[in-house]
């Protein structure tokens, strides 16, 4: 580091009267110097020192000046007690004054806010404020600075105390010291996270503190009183000048680096201009003066690494390979340094500290060439001035013009050697340690090589130029050397032949790892020499100190830069001239990837598979690595013994076969294919086509050749477009070839649907396979239309089936599956699936038939349980009747016994279950109309219907103890009660009067039936002789509610009332059965075959002689006698009805006869011969058959053909005829069992 000096101006004296600096402020941007010089203010013009104006504000010494942050004003205060703002162009604009003389101004950083400070306040003012906000202090100010950030001042006071106060004026911390505070600065490096205060004290020492008041390190002794501390170069250093007539600067840390001038009195104040490395100098003697510190560049290198100096006092060790930096803090002046492998030397002011790369363990390893963790080794303290330093294992020398000293690392001298001119360059070469050598460049153009084990140095060469630059080869053959005329030359060492010379060079050095390669630069040009070839040149800026493989080390002002060149150059012009072997060793320094393999390719073309390997190892490719092997191994064998040289025919085409082959993977095919043909190998040229997918090629190679099918060919072109994806091309292929299921396999899967159409048109019916993939496409890409049809062409209706099932288009579903029963394996599938559909529709009677037709009889059961469940609980009863109607037919449909005699145990207990149900519905469907009664707002039925199905439910419900769900026998008896007293059968009413009354009745209905049945006392004690039902069997007749408990039967013959289930009125119709031996389908044939109209007919006698003829198709009345009537029966011996008659008085006085006493008649059905069954007629018989063989049909005789019946088949229900006509005109269909019997399909 060196000082210069700039300029300088000293105001002359007056009246004998000297005149002192007292202040100085640069502006902003370095432009202008303001001074406090007497009573004047002086405008400097900062570059050249020129008096810009002197100002006469002010009546007494102006004590402070300084600059707003903006450039735009300045401040200066005195004596005077005045305060002055002037714009930058010297024009005062505004004047304030204190009570004291101003002592300091300070501008605050960010703002316009300045700070005034007096010998007993300070005060803060800005332009948009009306006044000065003042404050008072203890002690008269000395000092005042701002923090960086403007939010905080600090203020110096006579008596030792420092005051921290915010931008407001309010204190915040208060810090103490022995002495006047008579300077203070702010750090303002942008780095620092904290704010540091630097404080010259009176007391001769330098301290730092924080902004809460914490001191930083401690205090630094001083020789001196200091005056004025100033941070400089962005507060990497400190100035401080005061009583020892010095300008100094100092560490950051407030360490002593260097003088920067030593003048005649005390200076006053030290301010460094902004962004630049001049300092202003401010003399008692009136003088200012400028000067520029000049950092000089102290650096070392040593192959790969650098040491340079930053901040004057710290080392930085940079691996120029690995680009980590280590930081070496010595805290003293940094004047030399040198590195050489792991030693750093580093002199200091008054000591030199030799470092040495820490080992990594204690046993003293060598530490790695990437380590850089320093430690000291040894310090030398003695002041040991030179111009140049090296470092070697060992020792240190010291170069002092033309003399070098020879130092071990205890200081002692060892060895000097005193050449015959300066010196000018050193260079440590390397060697043993110990033993290294040295390169040395003098002045005189001599260049000479001292080994520092050896006192005499040797003379390499000897020009006329000085020497700038030097470098010597790897192999130490050759020199390189710089001059002063910037002429590059090179010479041979042994020869000492000039080899090379060029022009335009400040600086040379030899690649490390390559004897014929250097490099030089100059002009802004990088040079590059590889052995004879062409210099190779790029731009680039600064020094070349460095030449390491491929990297080149360039030295641009302070930093060292890392240049990857490429060795692309060198290594074409080596392959050019086919010498592998050093084209291998250029590419070794550092080539790209794509050159290794040109490098491969061109020694395995030469058949050099050594050099080939090599670069393929270096590329890590492991089959090529491979190929070269099987090559080399290949070409042993195959040469004829004794023919290494390949000379004969068969060598030479072993050659060309490896050749063709290299080529080939070389990717040059066609030379390739050309040169298998040659040698007769066409069917190799076709199989390298074939796998480099080049079809064409291959095609052509086949049709000349005829030895490969051309078909193959496209099957495997179509496999190679299935791999890479060309699904178009590979459809295209393999259709060509035939292969269609694979065609439509890849169409359908990418969803080519008119292709795939394309192809349904051209194929056959018969390829089934092949147009099912196409529909199941289809069906996929919903295509149902093609889908559709193609199922139709190859007559597939289960596809079909299951398509529309699918779609849920389940009427065309129905309709197919009924259409082609014979071509659809399973018809019934498509019926579970429609019912399940029906019944999401809400359509729970479809859902019922097509469960029926799907042969699901669990789901069907299971689905009208759930009816039955769901219409009880809503009190829909019609509809429960109707669903345990269909239960029970659901239930015997599902016996398979083909007779009663087969039936199981199981199968029995279903036909009980069945029966069960058969019989709830009866008792729901005569519910229902109860419950319309007694719970709907109105009701269109007769009181005698109502009447006549209470006594039903009554009579039917008391055989079975179980009441069904829903059914409310309250309701029931209501309903009989209050009808009965309407058809005058008191004492029925009466009964169920007193029934009700033991009955938890509705609220509404309580007091009402409390008092019905107490007037009813009134009434006799009777029923209507009218209202008493009539047994047709026994002709009893019988009370209305049944006093046996045995169900809706007579009291006498046990015999059931059959009621029409619209009135329920008692029918005239009796049962009978045929007798043993005459099966049901025999008596149905019987019972359906018209009595003969002579023998047979159906005659009755009436009174006065009248009788009835009805042979089926007409009716007459005839007057006959007695024994016409006899003679005419003479051979039958009664009519048809007589012998039904007879046949009922027979059991009637069979069953007297046999002395049945029980209270409980015992039922027994009519049993008839064949001559009965023959005589009754069809239209006054009734046939009851179940869904089921295993139950025997019921026969029924309409008593009173008078009384016209209806018989329902499906419910196997009767009704009188007007009855069911009325009801079915206006349901449009059974009420009982909801079959419309004019829908032949219901039939």
């Amino acid at each position: 580091m060196r000082c210069v000096l700039a300029w300088s101006d000293k105001v002359p004296e007056r009246n004998g009267e000297k005149y002192v600096v007292q202040d100085l402020a640069f502006r902003p941007d370095g432009a202008q110097l303001v001074a406090a010089v007497g009573t004047r203010v002086m405008v400097y013009d900062a570059v050249d020192g020129t008096l810009l104006h002197s100002l006469k504000g002010h009546k007494a010494v102006v004590y402070s000046v300084d600059y707003s942050h903006d450039g735009k004003r300045f401040a200066s205060g005195g004596a005077d007690n005045t305060v002055i703002i002037w714009t930058d162009k010297a024009e005062g604009i505004l004047k304030y004054t204190h009570n004291d003389t101003i002592q300091k101004l300070v501008y605050n950083p960010h703002s316009q806010c300045l700070a005034s400070c007096t010998v007993s306040d300070f005060g803060l003012w800005a332009p948009e404020q009306k006044s000065v906000s003042k404050h008072k202090v203890v002690a008269k100010i000395l000092s005042a600075c701002w923090a960086k950030d403007g939010q905080y001042l600090a203020l110096g006071l006579l008596n030792g105390l420092i005051t921290i106060r915010d931008k407001h004026g309010v204190e915040k911390q208060l810090i103490e010291r022995q002495g006047p505070i008579w300077t203070m600065a702010w750090s303002v490096a942008p780095e620092d996270n904290v704010d540091v205060l630097a404080v010259g004290c009176w007391d001769r020492t330098l301290s730092f503190y924080q902004l809460n008041g914490a001191m930083q390190g401690k205090p630094r002794k001083l020789a001196f009183n200091p005056t004025s501390i100033s941070y400089f170069s962005k507060g990497k250093y400190l100035l401080v000048g005061g009583s020892n007539r010095k300008a100094a600067l100092y560490t950051k840390d407030g360490i002593a680096l260097a003088t920067i001038c030593e003048l005649e009195n005390w200076i006053w104040v030290l301010k460094p201009r902004p962004k630049t490395n001049f300092v202003a100098v401010g003399c008692e003697d009136g003088s200012i003066s400028m000067h520029c510190i000049v950092f000089g560049t102290v650096h070392g290198i040593y192959q790969e690494r650098y040491a340079y100096r930053e901040n004057i006092t710290d080392v930085i060790v940079q691996h120029l390979m690995t680009e980590q930096k280590v930081r070496i803090k010595t805290r003293d002046c940094v004047k030399k340094l040198s590195v050489y492998r792991d030693r750093l030397a580093v002199q200091l002011s008054d000591r030199i500290i030799i470092y040495e790369l820490a080992s990594d363990d204690a046993n003293g390893t060598p530490a790695s060439s990437y380590d850089m963790h320093y430690r000291v080794k040894e310090r030398i303290q003695k002041d040991l001035p030179c111009s140049l330093l090296v470092v070697t294992s060992h020792n240190f020398i010291l170069c002092q013009k033309q003399k070098l000293q020879q130092y071990n690392f205890t200081g002692k001298k060892e060895r000097e050697w005193v050449l015959e001119s300066l010196i000018r360059y050193i260079k440590v070469t390397g060697g043993a340690k110990g033993r290294e050598g040295l390169l040395v460049g003098l002045k005189d153009g001599s260049v000479w090589q001292i080994f520092i084990n050896n006192p005499f140095p040797i003379l390499l060469i000897n020009q006329s130029n000085p020497i700038s630059c030097l470098d010597i080869s790897a192999n130490r053959e050759k020199l390189a050397v710089v001059d002063d005329s910037q002429r590059c030359m090179v010479y041979d060492l042994a020869s000492k032949e000039l080899l090379f010379e060029e022009r335009d060079a400040n600086s040379v050095a030899w690649n490390t790892e390559f004897e014929d390669m250097l490099c030089f630069a100059g002009n802004n040009q990088l040079k590059i020499k590889t052995g004879q070839f062409p210099v190779h040149s790029q731009r680039m800026q600064g020094f070349v100190v460095g030449f390491t493989g491929s990297k080149v080390f360039c030295l641009n002002s302070l930093a060292v830069q890392t240049i990857d060149v490429p060795q692309s150059a060198p290594l074409y012009r080596y392959l050019e001239q086919n010498e592998f072997t050093k084209a291998y060793q250029v590419s070794c320094l550092g080539v790209t990837e794509a050159d290794w393999r040109l490098l491969a390719w061109e020694a395995l073309r030469a058949m050099n598979f050594d050099i080939a390997r090599k670069a393929f190892i270096r590329v890590r490719d492991v089959r090529f690595i491979e190929l070269v092997n099987a090559l080399e191994q290949r070409k042993k064998q195959s040469l004829p013994s004794g023919d290494e040289a390949g000379e004969s025919d068969a060598a030479r085409r072993v050659k060309m076969l490896l050749q063709a082959e290299i080529m080939a993977y070389q990717g040059k095919f066609a030379l390739a294919a050309k040169m298998y043909s040659d040698c007769s190998e066409a069917q190799t040229a076709i199989k390298m086509y074939a796998d480099l997918r080049m079809w064409d090629e291959a095609k052509r190679f086949a049709a000349q050749s005829k030895i490969l099918d051309i078909k193959q060919l496209v099957q495997d072109q179509a496999k190679w477009a299935e791999e890479v994806q060309d699904w178009r091309a590979a459809a295209e292929m393999y259709m060509a070839s035939g292969n269609l299921l694979k065609a439509i396999e890849i169409m359908g899967a990418r969803g080519w649907y008119s292709d795939l159409l394309e192809v349904t048109q051209k194929v056959d019916a018969n390829e089934t396979k092949l147009l099912s993939a196409c529909a199941q496409y289809f069906l996929q890409g919903e295509k149902f239309k093609h889908a559709r049809d193609v199922y139709i062409k190859i007559g597939d209706f289960d596809a079909l089936l299951k398509m529309h099932i699918r779609l849920e288009e389940w009427e065309e579903a129905v309709r197919l599956a009924q259409k082609h029963k014979d071509r659809v394996q399973k018809p019934e599938d498509v019926y579970g699936p429609y019912a399940d559909w029906l019944i999401t529709q809400d359509r729970f009677d479809d859902a019922l038939e097509a469960f029926v037709r799907a042969k699901r009889p669990d789901q069907c059961t299971k689905l009208i349980l759930q009816l039955i469940e769901n219409a009880v609980s809503e009190h829909r009863f019609r509809d429960a009747s109707y669903y345990h109607w269909r239960l029970c037919d659901q239930q015997l449909s599902s016996i398979a016994a083909a007779s009663p005699d087969e039936v199981t145990e199981v199968e029995q207990a279903t036909i009980a279950s069945a029966f069960e149900s058969e019989l709830l519905s009866e008792l729901y469907y005569a519910y229902a109309m109860v419950f319309s009664y007694t719970d709907e707002p109105f009701t269109t039925l007769l009181p005698e219907a109502l009447f006549h199905s209470a006594r039903f439910l009554i009579n039917k419900m008391t055989r079975n103890s179980k009441t069904p769900t829903g059914v409310s026998l309250g309701n029931i008896y209501f309903t009989l009660g209050h009808h009965a007293i309407q058809l005058e059968a008191f004492k029925l009413a009466r009964q169920a009067f007193e029934k009700l009354l033991q009955m938890r009745l509705r609220d509404e209905w309580q007091q009402q039936v409390e008092i019905t049945s107490m007037t009813l006392q009134t009434k006799p004690y009777s029923d209507k002789d009218e209202l008493l039902p009539v047994d047709y069997r026994s002709g009893t007749i019988n009370p209305l509610l049944n006093p046996n408990g045995n169900g809706d039967v007579c009291v006498t013959s046990g015999h059931p009332f059959m009621r029409s289930f619209v009135s329920f009125e008692n029918l005239p119709i009796v049962e009978f059965k045929p007798v043993a031996g005459i099966s049901d389908i025999e008596a149905e044939k019987m019972l359906l075959t018209h009595p003969d109209s002579n023998t047979l007919a159906d005659s009755k006698k009436s009174d006065g002689g009248w009788r009835e003829t009805d042979n089926g198709e007409s009716q007459s009345l005839k007057l006959t006698d007695d024994d016409d009537d006899n003679n005419r029966n003479g051979s039958t011996g009664r009519s048809n009805g007589d012998l039904f008659e007879m046949a009922l008085n027979k059991q009637a006085n069979y069953g007297s006869g046999t002395g049945h006493r029980s209270s409980v008649p015992q039922y027994r059905v009519l049993e008839v011969d064949e001559r009965v069954l023959l005589s009754l007629k069809p239209s006054e018989v009734f046939i009851v058959k179940y869904p089921t063989r295993a139950v025997r049909f019921r026969f029924f005789k309409n008593m009173i053909p008078e009384i016209k019946v209806h018989f329902s088949p499906h419910c196997r229900r009767f009704f009188h005829e007007e009855d069911f006509e009325f009801e079915y005109l206006k349901r449009g269909h059974c009420p009982c069992c909801r079959m419309s019997e004019l829908d032949p399909e219901a039939s």
